[in-house]
């Protein structure tokens, strides 16, 4: 049988010696090899974009611009030019051309390359010296046009549909947009509704369920070369993860580390994509995202423990973010992308008080109710034997400064700067909320020491007992009653 374009009489015929059919690949793999040897000879030779079109009489066409192909190619088992330029081609052993032939004559597609170095089709001939031996020959024929540049093949028969399937397999084609470039490769944005992909320089080798992002790795490493088989396809994770990783360690825009952050966010319900399982990607992701804007990082506990902090990062207009804690360990005292510290739930609280402003409230703008509470001012001072020396006066703030042990607004606080007390204006409600928080910051101020300490402890129960003691003096309790409570003598 010969194929359509063949002359016998004046063709030379080139035996394929092909030994195994790859009976699993369609016509579109065998297109697939054809567009990716097309492709790298644009690559390599600077040259303009290939065509892959439809001609009038229904043949597809691919068409590059190249040095033109030469029957030699046929022989090649590994192509050392594309070896050396492993990330900018997608080919290396020089075997997928033969696969192709095979497999196009396999599926009764004729294929008719033309180039200025011959024109070339496919024939069944029996080997020379073994008549009862049929293989598969290239019938290499002089070019009808020795000026023409670069190659066509063309290829009679084949369908729509497999023409479709083989430029599915380039992202050329795929029209899927690139969010940023680094030295490793692209960083795609994955189509909805669709898996992601995986590509080595171009060429689709894997798919992902579970990705955030679709990938083209251009700077392979040596285990991805071996991984890239015959067939490439079904390339496995491991082949390929490491160059996702570097990728996306290497990425700095705002877009990819809002999507990372989100795909942290959803970790929490045991949803997220498998790139933010990597901790060294996630721990990236909040440093593209500090960098990027206004974020405030905390973990699903800090979120209810420490509500009052997280509203006012909320009102200042901050986007809360929520991260595993193993994630928010590792990143308190970090610096961002542009150098500048993560905002944790700390580091935001101590913004908040260095910029805190009182809103301070006159007395003469208190309601009759809250008078009536703060005009007791000097009676509680009294018990206690007045206030500290260098305390200039006991004020009255609708806004309070962040507790930071607590991470809520403080019921009052001894401020320094002004050698003030300021009590928060809603402690006026009752006399023993504004008395309780008054002598609290009297203590405060006396000694200096912070909460939760033991001096603090010690001195505040030393105010509590002089209060006490105070108060009993000035109180004439009937005999009956002293008797009632601790028995008769």
């Amino acid at each position: 049988m010969e194929e359509a374009g063949a002359n016998m009489t004046t063709a030379r015929l080139f035996d394929l010696n092909i030994e195994k059919i790859l009976e699993a690949w369609e016509s579109a793999h065998a297109v697939r090899e054809l567009i990716a040897n097309a492709i790298d000879e644009q690559q390599l030779t600077d040259t303009p974009d290939i065509e892959v079109f439809k001609t009038d009489d229904g043949d597809w066409t691919i068409r590059d611009f190249g040095r033109g192909l030469r029957y030699e190619h046929f022989t090649q088992n590994e192509n050392a030019e594309k070896l050396q330029n492993a990330g900018k081609v997608i080919g290396k052993f020089g075997v997928g051309l033969k696969d192709a032939m095979a497999t196009l004559h396999r599926n009764g597609v004729a294929v008719i390359i033309r180039s200025a170095h011959g024109e070339i089709t496919l024939a069944q001939i029996a080997k020379r010296d073994f008549d009862d031996v049929v293989t598969l020959h290239a019938a290499v024929q002089p070019s009808p046009d020795p000026a023409m540049v670069g190659t066509t093949i063309t290829l009679r028969g084949l369908s729509d549909e497999q023409m479709e399937k083989a430029k599915s397999f380039f992202l050329r084609f795929s029209e899927e947009e690139v969010l940023e470039s680094t030295r490793i490769g692209e960083v795609l944005r994955r189509k909805p509704n669709v898996s992601a992909r995986i590509y080595v320089a171009g060429l689709l080798v894997a798919e992902e369920e579970n990705f955030a992002f679709s990938y083209n790795i251009t700077a392979l490493t040596e285990p991805m070369r071996k991984a890239l088989n015959r067939e490439r396809t079904n390339v496995g994770r491991t082949a390929y993860s490491d160059r996702v990783k570097q990728m996306l360690l290497n990425a700095t825009t705002a877009e990819i580390g809002s999507e990372l952050a989100d795909q942290l966010q959803a970790l929490q319900s045991g949803l997220g994509s498998d790139e933010v399982r990597w901790k060294e990607v996630a721990i990236h992701a909040v440093r593209i995202l500090s960098g990027s804007g206004k974020y405030l990082f905390v973990t699903a506990d800090q979120l209810m423990t420490n509500s009052s902090s997280v509203d006012h990062a909320r009102n200042d207009g901050i986007k809360v973010i929520t991260i595993p804690d193993s994630i928010q360990r590792d990143v308190v005292g970090m610096t961002d992308l542009s150098g500048e510290p993560i905002r944790d739930l700390g580091h935001y609280q101590t913004e908040w008080n260095d910029s805190f402003v009182f809103d301070f409230v006159e007395p003469s703008s208190l309601s009759t109710a809250e008078r009536a509470v703060f005009e007791k001012v000097e009676d509680i001072v009294a018990l206690v034997g007045g206030l500290p020396q260098h305390v200039q006066s006991v004020r009255v703030s609708n806004t309070m400064r962040v507790e930071l042990a607590t991470g809520s607004d403080a019921l009052g606080l001894w401020d320094g700067s002004t050698q003030s007390i300021v009590i928060r204006r809603d402690q006026l409600s009752s006399v023993s909320s504004f008395a309780g928080t008054l002598l609290h910051e009297i203590v405060h101020a006396r000694t200096g020491f912070d909460d939760v300490t033991r001096d603090f402890e010690n001195a505040l129960t030393d105010v509590i007992g002089q209060t006490a003691a105070t108060a009993i003096a000035s109180v004439r309790r009937p005999k009956s009653l002293l008797t009632g409570l601790f028995g008769r003598a």
